[in-house]
């Protein structure tokens, strides 16, 4: 046995006996959420509660004092809740498809991986899985930090019953994919419009001569890129394992800092933590001043603005609908104050939820 190997050995049996200890404890801590999953069931209470399960990762975050990273913890206990919430009722989650995308990415990240992935051809199909009740949540994207606001899931959240649960932020890492790792034989570059679009400086650069093909989302980009040798795919490190591809440049997006925002959709609403936000849509009559009005209450009552974002209501008369995000949950008392005043002066008013702001 060499010197090394000398010293590794009682460092691993250390390391071994930690690990049947730990699980141990996740066997103790699995037959617990077993209690708790009866007694809720009982109440017909949610399987999952996600401001509950900040609560409790933020805590231990708070307790921490070894070497392990905040998010090191986070993504730890993620997958613990995850597999022990499973054992309560496997949760189904919508998101855009197919396997490979962004949204998959998302709905783990949120979620754990112990949930049932429901694959959907478009964000329309996110939202009626969730509301015909075949998942129990849907994770859509809702902004990107280079190209802005997803307007389709900006219709569809002024248009659906659903509540925002959640949020999730992604950074997004864009690769110029094929099956062989070259360009030989490529005519055509494709992907989700948004992926061209954060990605454009750099083709314009150094693939000029390749056309330019919008497809439903970029893992759908790399099933076809994986058995078509003319196709070259715009997509993430997701994609690239799933459908065996090679990248030909890595990280080829234009804003290195590349950003996706996610929301949780479905029928819960989650309760105040101390660390929420609350996403409203609005509108007023077009007057002088009328935009001004409608914000004066939140400066009132000290409510900050996180987002601001607005939409043609498509009613063909100029009017616009105002996506904005608040700081705090609508039952904070400044907060309650702020929307009841605010409510008397939007000509459209809806609340889309109260939740765990990612921040």
């Amino acid at each position: 046995m060499s010197t090394e190997e000398q010293r590794l050995a009682p460092l691993r049996e250390k390391i071994d006996a930690l690990d049947a200890e730990i699980l141990n404890l996740l066997t103790q801590r699995a037959k617990a959420a077993q209690e708790v999953g009866h007694v809720k069931g009982g109440f017909s209470s949610p399987v999952f509660r996600p401001e509950r399960e900040r609560q409790v990762v933020a805590r231990l975050q708070e307790i921490n004092t070894g070497p392990l990273l905040a998010d090191g913890i986070a993504a730890i206990w993620r997958e613990v809740m995850s597999a022990c919430r499973a054992l309560e009722a496997r949760q189904t989650i919508a998101y855009l498809g197919p396997a490979g995308t962004f949204s998959e990415q998302a709905a783990q990240t949120y979620f754990g991986h112990s949930i049932v992935g429901l694959p959907c051809a478009s964000l329309d199909e996110v939202f009626k899985s969730v509301e015909k009740g075949a998942a129990q949540f849907g994770v859509v994207p809702v902004e990107n930090s280079s190209e802005g606001a997803i307007s389709r899931t900006l219709d569809l959240l002024l248009d659906s019953s659903m509540r925002i649960s959640g949020e999730v932020v992604l950074p997004i890492r864009h690769h110029l994919l094929t099956k062989t790792g070259n360009l030989d034989g490529v005519t055509t570059v494709c992907a989700h419009a948004q992926a061209l679009a954060q990605c454009q400086q750099w083709l314009s650069v150094h693939a000029p001569h390749l056309k330019r093909q919008a497809v439903s989302s970029n893992a759908e980009a790399a099933r076809l890129a994986a058995s078509d040798p003319t196709l070259v795919a715009i997509a993430g490190d997701p994609a690239q394992e799933a459908y065996g591809l090679q990248a030909v440049a890595a990280q080829i997006q234009d804003d290195p800092h590349n950003r996706t925002r996610f929301v949780v959709v479905g029928a819960y609403e989650c309760q105040p933590t101390g660390k929420d936000q609350t996403s409203l849509v609005l509108s007023v009559d077009n007057q002088p001043g009328a935009v001004h009005r409608l914000l004066a209450p939140l400066a009132k009552h000290g409510v900050s603005m996180n987002r601001f974002e607005s939409r043609p209501a498509r009613k063909g008369t100029w009017e616009y609908h105002f996506y904005i995000d608040i700081a705090g949950h609508a039952d904070d008392a400044k907060v309650v104050k702020a929307l009841e005043e605010l409510k008397e002066t939007a000509a459209f008013y809806k609340n889309l939820g109260s939740y765990p702001h990612s921040a």
